[in-house]
């Protein structure tokens, strides 16, 4: 009798147990490419969503997420900016009282216009930006001179990052400004050894008169693909890399795929790296969603540098707000 009972109570905590990790994976976030845009009070959260346009969810926390119900939940809908697939890889920047985006479709950049960060993003003219090839990956940045830089990945001989000047209406590139600042050269950053390697998922921060390029390396299904970064004087280079790189990888955080993302600062004035893992050690896609704290420690020489909190990872989570 008591091995009968034994046996439908673990039964019924299998169930239970079932129930909850199908909730769980049901309540999941799942966009590649992701990046955060804070704006007065509420985190607005983009990234990679399919060949449709953009997705976007907002949170007053940071743990409970809704997707916005207009527009079937779109930011950015195909139709309204360039692009007929392929929408990759979002950045969110307000100047003055408009929104921009920043993206890739078609493996071109394109930045469309919006009066609010929940969209709709559009452009008047549908079109990408001027330049040569395959160009992915946008990080749009504004110095602290007012100068603007685009610094995006272009295809050519692996997966190369590049900096053009961008005018001042962010309308399109400075012809002849583009400049090649990070390509894969060191063993982190092709584990494969392919021949192709990949760099991409640009992100830039300055502190303290220096230049911080954070970015992702290996091909995005490889479980090695992990975060890294290099310090310049300049916004266009030459860059050297932090010789501890990678700064996020498996290795620290126990699970596969770990890059491709975005910082921004809390409203507690935290600084955190919102980005992409596989989603589970066994499988890659759907990419999940996922947050870490970051911050600036200064090294034995006085130069900043960047840690992780791997205390501090989750995963995002739909829930209301």
């Amino acid at each position: 009798m008591k091995s009968l009972l034994a046996f439908l109570l673990c039964l019924s905590l299998c169930a239970v147990n079932q129930k909850l990790h199908a909730k769980q994976l049901n309540d999941t976030i799942y966009l590649a490419d992701p990046t955060i845009f804070v704006d007065k009070g509420t985190y607005y959260l983009y990234g990679t969503s399919g060949d449709e346009g953009f997705l976007v969810y907002t949170s007053k926390d940071l743990k409970n997420w809704s997707k916005k119900t207009e527009n079937n939940g779109y930011a950015l809908k195909k139709g309204d900016a360039f692009g007929s697939k392929g929408f990759w890889a979002p950045q969110v920047f307000k100047r003055g009282n408009t929104y921009f985006m920043a993206y890739t479709a078609d493996e071109q950049i394109a930045i469309a216009q919006s009066k609010s960060p929940l969209g709709p993003f559009k452009q008047k003219t549908l079109k990408a930006i001027s330049g040569t090839g395959k160009q992915i990956d946008p990080f749009v940045f504004t110095d602290t001179n007012g100068k603007n830089y685009l610094y995006h990945v272009k295809l050519t001989n692996g997966n190369r990052i590049y900096v053009s000047e961008l005018r001042n209406d962010f309308s399109d590139v400075i012809p002849q400004t583009a400049k090649e600042c990070i390509s894969g050269t060191q063993f982190w950053e092709n584990t494969a050894k392919t021949d192709w390697p990949v760099t991409e998922g640009p992100t830039v921060i300055k502190k303290d008169k220096l230049y911080y390029l954070f970015y992702s390396a290996n091909d995005f299904r490889n479980p090695d693909y992990a975060v890294g970064y290099a310090i310049s004087k300049s916004p266009t280079g030459p860059w050297i890399k932090y010789e501890e790189n990678p700064i996020i990888s498996r290795k620290l955080l126990k699970i596969n795929g770990t890059g491709h993302g975005d910082f921004f600062t809390d409203e507690n004035g935290a600084l955190q790296y919102v980005f992409h893992t596989h989603r589970n050690n066994q499988k890659v896609s759907p990419r999940v969603t996922a947050i870490v704290k970051a911050g600036f420690v200064k090294d034995r020489n006085g130069i900043y540098q960047m840690q992780i909190d791997p205390q501090s990872f989750r995963f995002l989570m739909k829930g209301t707000n």
